[in-house]
């Protein structure tokens, strides 16, 4: 077995920095090591020989891009991009590196796709989709009106603990940690309200028997639920619901933004809302909410509906 060269052991520490320092989420740190280690396969193999810190050039990082270029998406390579930044970003910091090489490399385009959301009608069968004569189906619904009334991510969300819930007289709210560890307070609406005293007054049952005793939504077990699971739950209501089986716990949170933005609530109160860290974020939700007007215009509005005059 080969030891670790000099761009391995410095990965390892980069990975060390993501968990204790920057406080990134795990399934960032898990993308971010993914592409580095694809970075160091591809140099040992260029190189043919264990790569070192100094052999990171513009020549290296655009040979390993052109090899990828055909087998992965301008998403996948923009994101590899990103990883080899960061990663280059730290080096440098620590004079380890002379410069970020990274910093020459372009980025793909890359077509961000509108969110996808529900319509009114269609979330709020969504949201009475679970029955209510059950412990599971109150504590569904309860998330549900969470994922959508809140807009909350569906980690944040199985994140929750029974301490950060204030259902108080003058309106509830939910603090939540976010990306980066960021803390936020969501308000929570009336419904949201009902939904979650409707189920704290059965969960006790639930989660006596387990040991997750501190957590909001469990299963039958006890145990917290974990992100796969509330997953399928979304999905099985979106079918029931709205004949949508595609559903995704996201597409909740883009319908919350969305119908707040055709309320016209202010943008930076969304973008507080939804913990967003950058405002263009949060204005994706603009567009899709002036490419729902139009939708409607063109279905209702007379003039829209009147074919041009033929031309004599």
């Amino acid at each position: 077995m080969a030891a670790p060269s000099e761009l391995d052991g410095a990965i390892e520490r980069f990975a060390s920095y993501l968990e204790n320092e920057r406080r990134s989420s795990p399934n960032t740190r898990a993308a971010y090591l993914r592409d580095l280690a694809q970075l160091a396969a591809f140099a040992a193999e260029r190189l043919d020989r264990p790569p070192s810190l100094g052999d990171l050039d513009v020549q290296l990082l655009r040979g390993w891009l052109g090899s990828l270029a055909r087998t992965h998406a301008p998403p996948s390579i923009a994101r590899k991009i990103g990883a080899a930044r960061s990663f280059l970003r730290w080096l440098h910091r620590r004079g380890l590196v002379a410069r970020n090489a990274a910093l020459e490399l372009s980025l793909p385009k890359v077509r961000r796709p509108l969110p996808t959301f529900l319509d009114v009608d269609a979330a709020a069968e969504v949201m009475t989709a679970p029955g209510t004569d059950s412990g599971e189906g109150l504590r569904d619904r309860a998330m549900l009106e969470l994922l959508y009334g809140c807009g909350l991510r569906v980690s944040e969300l199985c994140g929750l603990s029974v301490g950060d819930v204030d259902l108080g007289p003058d309106g509830g709210t939910v603090r939540v940690v976010g990306k980066g560890n960021k803390e936020r307070a969501v308000p929570l609406g009336s419904h949201g309200v009902a939904a979650l005293r409707a189920w704290l007054e059965v969960r006790a049952g639930m989660a006596r028997v387990g040991r997750d005793g501190e957590a909001m939504f469990v299963a039958r077990t006890g145990r917290r639920l974990g992100v796969r699971r509330v997953q399928v739950l979304v999905q099985r209501y979106g079918a029931l619901g709205a004949g949508r089986a595609d559903l995704h716990p996201h597409a909740l949170r883009h319908t919350c933004a969305t119908h707040l933005m055709d309320g016209g609530a202010d943008l930076r109160a969304i973008q507080k809302m939804l913990g967003h860290s950058s405002l263009s974020t949060t204005q994706r939700y603009t567009h899709v909410s002036i490419d729902h007007l139009m939708a409607v215009y063109d279905r209702a509005h007379p003039l829209a509906k009147r074919r041009p005059a033929r031309a004599r």
